[in-house]
Protein backbone atom coordinates (compact mmCIF):
# COMPACT_ATOMS: atom_id res chain seq x y z
CA UNK A 1 0.00 0.00 0.00
CA UNK A 2 2.78 2.42 0.93
CA UNK A 3 4.66 1.68 -2.29
CA UNK A 4 1.57 2.34 -4.36
CA UNK A 5 0.62 5.67 -2.78
CA UNK A 6 4.05 7.22 -2.21
CA UNK A 7 4.72 10.23 -4.50
CA UNK A 8 7.21 9.90 -7.33
CA UNK A 9 6.23 6.40 -8.44
CA UNK A 10 7.15 4.81 -11.77
CA UNK A 11 4.21 6.50 -13.52
CA UNK A 12 5.32 9.96 -12.42
CA UNK A 13 8.95 9.20 -13.26
CA UNK A 14 8.01 8.02 -16.75
CA UNK A 15 5.97 11.16 -17.35
CA UNK A 16 8.91 13.25 -16.15
CA UNK A 17 11.26 11.46 -18.56
CA UNK A 18 8.89 12.08 -21.46
CA UNK A 19 8.58 15.75 -20.59
CA UNK A 20 12.32 16.18 -20.11
CA UNK A 21 12.93 14.51 -23.46
CA UNK A 22 10.41 16.79 -25.11
CA UNK A 23 11.97 19.83 -23.52
CA UNK A 24 15.43 18.88 -24.75
CA UNK A 25 14.12 18.35 -28.26
CA UNK A 26 12.49 21.79 -28.57
CA UNK A 27 15.69 23.64 -29.37
CA UNK A 28 17.30 26.71 -27.81
CA UNK A 29 14.70 29.13 -29.11
CA UNK A 30 11.86 27.43 -27.25
CA UNK A 31 10.60 29.17 -24.13
CA UNK A 32 8.18 26.51 -22.91
CA UNK A 33 9.14 24.67 -19.76
CA UNK A 34 9.19 20.89 -19.34
CA UNK A 35 6.20 21.12 -17.04
CA UNK A 36 4.21 22.82 -19.78
CA UNK A 37 4.46 19.93 -22.24
CA UNK A 38 1.16 18.10 -22.49
CA UNK A 39 0.88 14.34 -22.93
CA UNK A 40 -2.07 13.01 -24.95
CA UNK A 41 -4.72 11.19 -22.95
CA UNK A 42 -4.29 8.07 -25.08
CA UNK A 43 -0.55 8.02 -24.28
CA UNK A 44 -1.32 8.44 -20.59
CA UNK A 45 -3.67 5.47 -20.71
CA UNK A 46 -1.00 3.35 -22.41
CA UNK A 47 1.57 4.31 -19.78
CA UNK A 48 -0.84 3.46 -16.96
CA UNK A 49 -1.65 0.14 -18.61
CA UNK A 50 2.04 -0.69 -19.03
CA UNK A 51 2.72 -0.18 -15.31
CA UNK A 52 -0.61 -1.73 -14.27
CA UNK A 53 -1.99 1.49 -12.83
CA UNK A 54 -5.13 1.25 -14.93
CA UNK A 55 -6.62 -1.03 -12.25
CA UNK A 56 -7.62 -0.22 -8.64
CA UNK A 57 -5.01 -0.90 -5.99
CA UNK A 58 -6.86 -3.89 -4.50
CA UNK A 59 -7.11 -5.49 -7.94
CA UNK A 60 -3.40 -4.93 -8.57
CA UNK A 61 -2.63 -6.66 -5.28
CA UNK A 62 -4.81 -9.65 -6.14
CA UNK A 63 -3.07 -9.97 -9.51
CA UNK A 64 0.35 -9.75 -7.84
CA UNK A 65 -0.50 -12.42 -5.26
CA UNK A 66 -1.86 -14.66 -8.01
CA UNK A 67 1.40 -14.35 -9.94
CA UNK A 68 3.33 -14.98 -6.73
CA UNK A 69 1.66 -18.38 -6.32
CA UNK A 70 2.80 -19.12 -9.86
CA UNK A 71 6.38 -18.21 -8.78
CA UNK A 72 6.23 -15.18 -11.03
CA UNK A 73 7.64 -12.08 -9.32
CA UNK A 74 6.99 -9.89 -12.34
CA UNK A 75 9.32 -7.88 -14.53
CA UNK A 76 11.64 -5.10 -13.40
CA UNK A 77 10.73 -1.60 -14.59
CA UNK A 78 14.38 -0.51 -14.61
CA UNK A 79 16.23 -3.59 -15.87
CA UNK A 80 13.44 -4.88 -18.15
CA UNK A 81 14.22 -8.42 -16.95
CA UNK A 82 12.34 -10.92 -14.78
CA UNK A 83 12.65 -9.93 -11.14
CA UNK A 84 13.92 -13.39 -10.17
CA UNK A 85 16.83 -13.09 -12.65
CA UNK A 86 17.68 -9.60 -11.39
CA UNK A 87 17.76 -10.76 -7.77
CA UNK A 88 19.56 -14.08 -8.26
CA UNK A 89 22.35 -12.39 -10.23
CA UNK A 90 23.23 -10.51 -7.01
CA UNK A 91 23.02 -13.52 -4.68
CA UNK A 92 26.67 -14.67 -5.02
CA UNK A 93 28.05 -11.29 -3.91
CA UNK A 94 25.91 -11.03 -0.78
CA UNK A 95 26.41 -14.71 0.09
CA UNK A 96 30.18 -14.27 -0.28
CA UNK A 97 30.37 -11.42 2.23
CA UNK A 98 27.69 -12.93 4.46
CA UNK A 99 29.45 -16.30 4.70
CA UNK A 100 32.84 -14.75 5.47
CA UNK A 101 31.28 -12.51 8.12
CA UNK A 102 29.38 -15.44 9.64
CA UNK A 103 32.44 -17.70 9.89
CA UNK A 104 34.72 -14.95 11.12
CA UNK A 105 32.24 -13.85 13.78
CA UNK A 106 31.67 -17.30 15.25
CA UNK A 107 35.29 -18.48 14.96
CA UNK A 108 36.57 -15.42 16.82
CA UNK A 109 33.77 -14.51 19.23
CA UNK A 110 33.09 -17.91 20.79
CA UNK A 111 36.73 -18.58 21.84
CA UNK A 112 37.05 -14.95 22.89
CA UNK A 113 33.87 -15.15 24.98
CA UNK A 114 35.05 -18.36 26.65
CA UNK A 115 38.44 -16.84 27.48
CA UNK A 116 36.78 -13.70 28.85
CA UNK A 117 34.57 -15.89 31.08
CA UNK A 118 37.59 -17.75 32.42
CA UNK A 119 39.45 -14.45 32.98
CA UNK A 120 36.35 -12.62 34.25
CA UNK A 121 37.30 -9.37 36.00
CA UNK A 122 40.90 -9.42 34.77
CA UNK A 123 42.62 -6.59 32.91
CA UNK A 124 42.20 -8.49 29.63
CA UNK A 125 38.47 -8.87 30.25
CA UNK A 126 37.98 -5.18 31.02
CA UNK A 127 40.02 -3.92 28.06
CA UNK A 128 38.47 -6.35 25.57
CA UNK A 129 34.95 -5.51 26.81
CA UNK A 130 35.64 -1.82 26.28
CA UNK A 131 36.87 -2.50 22.74
CA UNK A 132 33.94 -4.69 21.71
CA UNK A 133 31.38 -2.26 23.12
CA UNK A 134 33.01 0.66 21.34
CA UNK A 135 32.74 -1.40 18.16
CA UNK A 136 29.10 -2.18 18.95
CA UNK A 137 28.29 1.51 19.32
CA UNK A 138 29.60 2.33 15.82
CA UNK A 139 27.15 1.62 12.95
CA UNK A 140 28.68 -0.57 10.27
CA UNK A 141 28.02 1.88 7.44
CA UNK A 142 29.57 4.76 9.44
CA UNK A 143 32.64 2.66 10.14
CA UNK A 144 32.80 1.76 6.44
CA UNK A 145 32.81 5.42 5.44
CA UNK A 146 35.53 6.14 8.00
CA UNK A 147 37.66 3.22 6.76
CA UNK A 148 37.34 4.43 3.18
CA UNK A 149 38.47 7.92 4.18
CA UNK A 150 41.41 6.58 6.18
CA UNK A 151 42.55 3.60 4.10
CA UNK A 152 40.73 3.83 0.75
CA UNK A 153 42.17 4.88 -2.56
CA UNK A 154 43.10 8.54 -2.67
CA UNK A 155 43.62 8.80 1.10
CA UNK A 156 46.98 9.44 2.68
CA UNK A 157 47.41 5.71 3.37
CA UNK A 158 45.78 4.33 0.18
CA UNK A 159 45.92 0.68 1.26
CA UNK A 160 42.60 -0.51 -0.13
CA UNK A 161 40.34 0.33 -3.10
CA UNK A 162 37.47 2.77 -2.73
CA UNK A 163 34.89 0.05 -3.20
CA UNK A 164 33.50 -2.48 -5.61
CA UNK A 165 33.55 -6.25 -5.53
CA UNK A 166 36.53 -6.68 -7.86
CA UNK A 167 38.83 -4.56 -10.02
CA UNK A 168 37.79 -3.71 -13.56
CA UNK A 169 40.68 -5.74 -14.99
CA UNK A 170 39.96 -8.76 -12.78
CA UNK A 171 39.43 -11.15 -15.71
CA UNK A 172 42.86 -10.37 -17.15
CA UNK A 173 44.74 -11.09 -13.90
CA UNK A 174 46.58 -14.29 -13.09
CA UNK A 175 45.13 -16.75 -10.57
CA UNK A 176 47.35 -15.48 -7.74
CA UNK A 177 46.58 -11.85 -8.57
CA UNK A 178 42.86 -12.63 -8.68
CA UNK A 179 43.03 -13.98 -5.13
CA UNK A 180 44.97 -10.93 -3.98
CA UNK A 181 42.53 -8.59 -5.70
CA UNK A 182 39.52 -10.33 -4.14
CA UNK A 183 41.06 -10.16 -0.66
CA UNK A 184 41.95 -6.52 -1.28
CA UNK A 185 38.28 -5.72 -1.96
CA UNK A 186 37.01 -7.86 0.93
CA UNK A 187 38.85 -6.58 4.01
CA UNK A 188 37.09 -3.25 4.65
CA UNK A 189 33.52 -4.42 3.89
CA UNK A 190 33.91 -7.49 6.11
CA UNK A 191 35.17 -5.36 8.99
CA UNK A 192 32.08 -3.18 8.63
CA UNK A 193 29.82 -6.25 8.44
CA UNK A 194 31.08 -7.94 11.62
CA UNK A 195 31.75 -4.97 13.89
CA UNK A 196 28.35 -4.91 15.62
CA UNK A 197 27.91 -8.70 15.80
CA UNK A 198 31.26 -9.13 17.56
CA UNK A 199 30.09 -7.50 20.78
CA UNK A 200 26.73 -9.26 20.88
CA UNK A 201 28.08 -12.77 20.35
CA UNK A 202 31.17 -12.28 22.53
CA UNK A 203 29.26 -11.01 25.54
CA UNK A 204 26.50 -13.58 25.06
CA UNK A 205 29.09 -16.36 25.05
CA UNK A 206 30.88 -14.95 28.06
CA UNK A 207 27.73 -14.56 30.17
CA UNK A 208 26.46 -18.01 29.21
CA UNK A 209 29.76 -19.69 30.11
CA UNK A 210 29.97 -17.80 33.43
CA UNK A 211 26.45 -18.92 34.29
CA UNK A 212 27.25 -22.57 33.57
CA UNK A 213 30.58 -22.44 35.41
CA UNK A 214 28.67 -21.62 38.59
CA UNK A 215 26.43 -24.70 38.31
CA UNK A 216 26.72 -27.67 40.66
CA UNK A 217 27.63 -30.16 37.93
CA UNK A 218 30.72 -28.08 37.09
CA UNK A 219 31.87 -28.08 40.72
CA UNK A 220 31.25 -31.84 40.80
CA UNK A 221 33.36 -32.30 37.67
CA UNK A 222 36.21 -30.31 39.22
CA UNK A 223 35.94 -32.31 42.47
CA UNK A 224 36.39 -35.54 40.46
CA UNK A 225 39.76 -34.28 39.29
CA UNK A 226 38.78 -33.60 35.67
CA UNK A 227 41.11 -31.12 34.01
CA UNK A 228 40.01 -27.50 33.75
CA UNK A 229 40.26 -27.55 29.96
CA UNK A 230 37.94 -30.55 29.66
CA UNK A 231 35.44 -29.15 32.15
CA UNK A 232 35.25 -25.81 30.33
CA UNK A 233 35.17 -27.01 26.72
CA UNK A 234 33.33 -30.33 27.14
CA UNK A 235 30.84 -29.59 29.91
CA UNK A 236 30.38 -25.82 30.35
CA UNK A 237 30.75 -24.74 26.72
CA UNK A 238 28.39 -27.38 25.39
CA UNK A 239 25.52 -26.12 27.53
CA UNK A 240 26.56 -22.52 26.91
CA UNK A 241 26.01 -22.95 23.17
CA UNK A 242 22.24 -23.34 23.59
CA UNK A 243 21.38 -19.60 23.45
CA UNK A 244 24.06 -19.07 20.79
CA UNK A 245 22.85 -21.87 18.54
CA UNK A 246 19.31 -20.53 18.43
CA UNK A 247 20.58 -17.46 16.58
CA UNK A 248 22.13 -19.48 13.75
CA UNK A 249 18.86 -19.72 11.86
CA UNK A 250 18.21 -16.00 12.03
CA UNK A 251 21.58 -15.40 10.41
CA UNK A 252 20.25 -16.99 7.21
CA UNK A 253 18.38 -13.83 6.26
CA UNK A 254 21.40 -11.64 6.94
CA UNK A 255 23.62 -14.08 5.05
CA UNK A 256 21.65 -13.68 1.84
CA UNK A 257 20.09 -10.26 2.17
CA UNK A 258 23.31 -8.46 3.04
CA UNK A 259 23.36 -4.88 4.31
CA UNK A 260 22.10 -2.23 1.93
CA UNK A 261 23.88 0.56 3.83
CA UNK A 262 27.28 -1.16 3.79
CA UNK A 263 26.88 -2.26 0.18
CA UNK A 264 25.94 1.29 -0.74
CA UNK A 265 28.97 2.74 1.02
CA UNK A 266 31.35 0.32 -0.71
CA UNK A 267 29.40 0.23 -4.00
CA UNK A 268 29.08 -3.57 -3.82
CA UNK A 269 26.47 -4.78 -6.28
CA UNK A 270 24.72 -7.21 -3.96
CA UNK A 271 21.17 -7.74 -2.74
CA UNK A 272 21.37 -4.82 -0.29
CA UNK A 273 22.45 -2.27 -2.91
CA UNK A 274 19.86 -3.64 -5.33
CA UNK A 275 17.13 -3.07 -2.73
CA UNK A 276 18.31 0.49 -2.08
CA UNK A 277 18.44 1.37 -5.79
CA UNK A 278 15.06 -0.23 -6.39
CA UNK A 279 13.45 1.92 -3.70
CA UNK A 280 15.09 5.09 -5.03
CA UNK A 281 14.17 4.25 -8.63
CA UNK A 282 10.65 3.12 -7.63
CA UNK A 283 11.19 -0.31 -9.17
CA UNK A 284 8.19 -1.79 -7.38
CA UNK A 285 8.41 -5.38 -8.70
CA UNK A 286 12.01 -5.73 -7.48
CA UNK A 287 11.18 -4.18 -4.09
CA UNK A 288 8.26 -6.57 -3.60
CA UNK A 289 10.34 -9.52 -4.84
CA UNK A 290 13.06 -8.76 -2.27
CA UNK A 291 10.40 -8.40 0.42
CA UNK A 292 8.98 -11.83 -0.41
CA UNK A 293 12.40 -13.50 -0.44
CA UNK A 294 13.52 -11.86 2.82
CA UNK A 295 10.24 -12.83 4.51
CA UNK A 296 10.58 -16.45 3.43
CA UNK A 297 14.19 -16.51 4.64
CA UNK A 298 13.08 -15.16 8.00
CA UNK A 299 10.44 -17.89 8.33
CA UNK A 300 12.88 -20.61 7.28
CA UNK A 301 15.45 -19.18 9.68
CA UNK A 302 12.99 -19.42 12.57
CA UNK A 303 12.33 -23.07 11.77
CA UNK A 304 16.06 -23.80 11.56
CA UNK A 305 16.59 -22.08 14.92
CA UNK A 306 13.94 -24.29 16.52
CA UNK A 307 15.50 -27.42 15.04
CA UNK A 308 18.99 -26.44 16.21
CA UNK A 309 17.61 -25.67 19.65
CA UNK A 310 16.15 -29.18 19.89
CA UNK A 311 19.41 -30.75 18.69
CA UNK A 312 21.60 -28.87 21.15
CA UNK A 313 19.30 -29.11 24.17
CA UNK A 314 18.17 -32.73 24.82
CA UNK A 315 15.40 -31.46 27.10
CA UNK A 316 13.57 -29.98 24.11
CA UNK A 317 11.60 -32.30 21.86
CA UNK A 318 9.03 -31.62 19.16
CA UNK A 319 5.97 -33.84 19.37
Amino acid sequence: MILQVVPGGPLEMEIMRIRMGGAMGEGPSSTSSSSGISIPESAMEEIKKFYGFDKPIYERYIVWVGNLFKLNLGKSYVYAEPVWDVITSRFPVSIYFGMISFLLTYLVCIPLGVYKAVKNGSTFDIISSAIVFIGYSIPGFALGAFLLVMFGGGSFLDWFPLGGFRSNDYDTLSSVDKIKDQIHHTVLPVISYVISGFATLTILTKNSVIENLSQDYIRTAFSKGISEKRVIFYHALRNSLIPIATGLGHFLGILVAGSFLIETVFNIDGIGLLGYKSIVQRDYPVVMGLLVINTLLLLVGNIISDIIYAIVDPRIRFK
